[in-house]
C-alpha cells in the first residue's frame, strides 16, 4: 500500500513539473506574440488573450496542478472532473484565443511560410476533418475506460501525461473547426457545426450512465490497492464519476452552444455590413454612371445644334443659281 502511495506521489510531482513547463513555455510564446504587435501599433482583442491565457491555460494549470491533479490518480470521479476540463473546457478556450491567427501575424516570413504549409497539408485536413474529429471525441473516453489502457496510465508517469496530452489534443481536433477564429482547414458552416454538436451531446449522458450501472470497477486492483477507509467507497466514487460526465457533458455542451450562436450572431452581422457596403458602392457606381450620362448628354445638345446650322450653310451653298439674266427676258 506504501509502495503504491510513493508512486502516485512521484508521479503528481513530475506530472505537475511537466504540465508547469508546457504552461510556461506557451504563455512566454503567446505574450511574445502580443509584444509584437504591440510595438508595430496593432491592435489584438483583449478577451482573446483572457481566453488563451486565463481560460485555456488557466484550466490546464487548475486540472493538473491543484488538488485534482494530486487525486487523478487516487479517485475516479477527481480524474473524471479532470478529463472533462482537459478535453472540453480547455480546447474550447485555447481555440477562442486563436494563438494560429496570432503566430501568422507576428512570425518572419520563413517561419509563416512553413506555419501555412502545415496548414494547407493533407494531414491537417484529415486530422480535422470534421466527421473523423467527431468520431475521435466520442470514441476516446469509450476506448480509454473500457480496455487496460486506463489502469497503465495510472501505473506509469509517461503515459499518464500523454494521456493528458491526448486529451487536449482529441479536443483541440474538434474544437477548432468548431468554435475557433484561426484559419484551420475543416471549418464547416455553422447550421453544419450546430448538427455536430447535438450529435455530440447523448455520449457523454450514454458513457456516464452506462459508469454510473456499471458493478464492475474499473482499474479494480488500482483503486482496491489503496484500501481507503475515507469515503466515498471505489464504487459510489465510480458512480459518482459516471453522474459527472452526463451532467459536466450536458453543461459544457451548452457553453460551447452558447459560444457558436454568438459566432454566429457576429459572422451575420460583419456579413450584413459587407453586404450594405457592397450594395452602397453598387448605388454609388450607377449614381455616377447616370450623372456622367446626362452631362454627356448636355454636351451633345450644342454639338448637334451646331452641326444642324452647319449642314444647313452648306446646303444652302450647293443650290443652282437663280433665272436671272436668261435669254428671252429683254423682250
Amino acid at each position: 500500500i506504501m509502495g503504491t502511495g510513493e508512486v502516485v506521489d512521484e508521479q503528481a510531482v513530475k506530472s505537475m513539473g511537466e504540465a508547469a513547463l508546457g504552461i510556461i513555455t506557451a504563455a512566454a510564446l503567446y505574450i511574445v506574440g502580443l509584444v509584437v504587435l504591440h510595438r508595430r501599433g496593432d491592435r489584438w482583442p483583449i478577451p482573446r488573450s483572457l481566453s488563451f491565457l486565463l481560460g485555456g491555460l488557466g484550466t490546464v494549470a487548475i486540472a493538473t496542478m491543484s488538488a485534482l491533479g494530486t487525486y487523478d490518480t487516487v479517485l475516479f470521479s477527481v480524474h473524471i472532473v479532470q478529463h472533462m476540463i482537459l478535453m472540453m473546457v480547455v480546447p474550447m478556450f485555447l481555440a477562442l484565443g486563436a494563438p494560429i491567427t496570432l503566430a501568422l501575424r507576428t512570425l518572419r516570413p520563413r517561419p509563416r511560410a512553413l506555419l501555412l504549409a502545415v496548414l494547407h497539408s493533407r494531414v491537417a485536413r484529415v486530422l480535422t476533418f470534421a466527421p473523423l474529429t467527431l468520431a475521435l471525441f466520442i470514441a476516446t473516453p469509450f476506448a480509454l475506460y473500457y480496455s487496460p489502457f486506463y489502469e497503465a496510465s495510472l501505473r506509469s508517469g509517461f503515459w499518464h501525461a500523454f494521456l493528458h496530452l491526448h486529451f487536449i489534443i482529441i479536443g483541440s481536433l474538434l474544437m477548432w473547426p468548431l468554435v475557433g477564429i484561426d484559419p484551420v482547414p475543416g471549418r464547416v458552416s455553422y447550421p453544419l457545426r450546430l448538427l455536430m454538436l447535438f450529435l455530440m451531446l447523448p455520449f457523454h449522458a450514454f458513457l456516464g450512465i452506462s459508469i454510473m450501472s456499471s458493478t464492475i470497477l474499473i482499474a479494480e486492483s488500482w483503486y482496491l490497492a489503496f484500501n481507503r477507509t475515507w469515503p466515498p467507497s471505489p464504487l459510489d466514487d465510480q458512480y459518482l464519476a459516471g453522474g459527472i460526465m452526463w451532467a459536466s457533458g450536458d453543461a459544457l455542451a451548452l457553453l460551447m452552444l452558447i459560444a457558436l450562436f454568438a459566432q454566429w450572431y457576429a459572422h451575420s452581422q460583419r456579413e450584413a455590413r459587407r453586404e450594405d457596403r457592397r450594395l452602397d458602392r453598387l448605388e454609388a457606381r450607377e449614381r455616377r454612371a447616370s450623372t456622367a450620362l446626362a452631362d454627356s448628354r448636355d454636351d451633345e445638345e450644342p454639338a448637334r445644334y451646331d452641326q444642324a446650322r452647319a449642314d444647313q450653310a452648306a446646303k444652302a451653298e450647293m443650290r443652282p443659281a437663280g433665272t436671272a439674266g436668261q435669254p428671252g427676258d429683254d423682250q
